[in-house]
């Protein structure tokens, strides 16, 4: 790119620590150009609890992105309740929401290249009377996306999700060839697109202990997942597995692995998140715009203390402008 790649971070719930996350983007040296997506009254008033010498500088879309030490660039949108941190307000749901919708639009306007979050309450949203089981979910509903892959990677494992926030009662229903042949061709594409990576190597986790025993502990490997992955590999992908999840994560299966495809939510990211909790990533795949975020929630005990971690965050802004670049350089490729 001839310019440096342009992100939008949005603050995420108020009450966390998002705001705090991002007050730490004005004390870095930026190769990326950043604008956070917040109330500027409330990033104002967490510096001042916070004690920090961040000036709140205001940015709208047509104006370019200010920069210098202890200067941090906000498009202001504006709260409903006063906020306290540590304390949740459903009244504070809908301004969340706005805030991933500025970065959507910002994005699908070519504003910024991609977008960045903090994260939200689901709970909190919910209790306002609006259904949101996540970031994933949100962004394909406003995008208009035909299927959104959630993957999660930190050095050495990327770990992608065949289904995301279910029941574990509802998972087996869901583990269809349909649902895992749309999962494992958006991982392959943007593995290939986004990471640079020509034939990727993908590990596919059995769902069942022992990846089903030759049937005796659950037929979902035999009946769905086996034959799919036949099918795929005939087409020109490379997919190992059905493969037991709990010899899956061994480094002799990961050694030349690119990603690891878990089954349901809580069999990849616990592996994912003891090898790098803090220094993960968040990323969404399948979307027509980038977008990453933090591996954590939005720790309310830590809000306004100074004790919060934004190694995460800051993960997730070298990785959404790692994706900026290699998408252009796909782009060149293909001209």
């Amino acid at each position: 790119m001839t310019r440096p790649a342009r992100l939008a971070v949005t603050a995420g719930e108020p009450a966390g620590i998002g705001p705090d996350l991002c007050l730490t983007l004005a004390d870095r040296e930026r190769e990326t150009e950043l604008v956070v997506i917040a109330d500027a009254d409330l990033m104002r008033e967490r510096a001042r609890v916070l004690e920090l010498d961040v000036r709140i500088e205001p940015w709208e879309p047509d104006q370019p992105i200010p920069t210098g030490a202890g200067v941090l660039p906000v498009w202001s949108v504006a709260s409903v309740a006063t906020t306290r941190a540590g304390k949740l307000d459903p009244e504070n749901a809908g301004y969340v929401l706005r805030t991933l919708e500025a970065a959507v639009e910002a994005c699908q306007l070519s504003i910024v290249d991609g977008m960045v979050t903090a994260p939200v309450h689901k709970g909190v949203i919910n209790e306002a009377g609006i259904r949101f089981s996540g970031h994933t979910e949100f962004l394909q509903e406003k995008t208009g996306a035909s299927g959104v892959v959630m993957m999660l990677a930190t050095e050495g494992l990327r770990v992608a999700l065949a289904t995301t926030h279910l029941p574990l009662r509802d998972v087996p229903d869901a583990i269809t060839g349909s649902r895992l042949s749309r999962v494992l061709h958006i991982l392959n594409d943007d593995l290939r697109k986004h990471f640079g990576i020509a034939q990727p190597r993908i590990l596919v986790a059995g769902l069942n202990p022992h990846a089903g025993e030759g049937g005796h502990l659950g037929r979902e490997e035999m009946d769905v997942i086996e034959p799919l992955l036949e099918r795929l590999n005939s087409e020109g992908m490379n997919l190992i597995g059905p493969l037991p999840a709990d010899t899956l994560f061994t480094p002799y299966n990961l050694e030349e692995a690119d990603a690891v495809l878990a089954m349901y939510h809580d069999q990849g990211l616990p592996v994912l998140k003891h090898k790098g909790f803090g220094r993960a990533v968040n990323i969404s795949l399948g979307l027509p715009i980038i977008r990453t975020s933090v591996d954590h929630g939005t720790a309310l005990d830590l809000a306004a203390t100074g004790q919060a971690d934004a190694g995460s965050l800051h993960e997730a802004i070298q990785t959404a402008a790692h994706m900026v670049r290699q998408r252009e350089r796909t782009r060149q490729e293909r001209a």
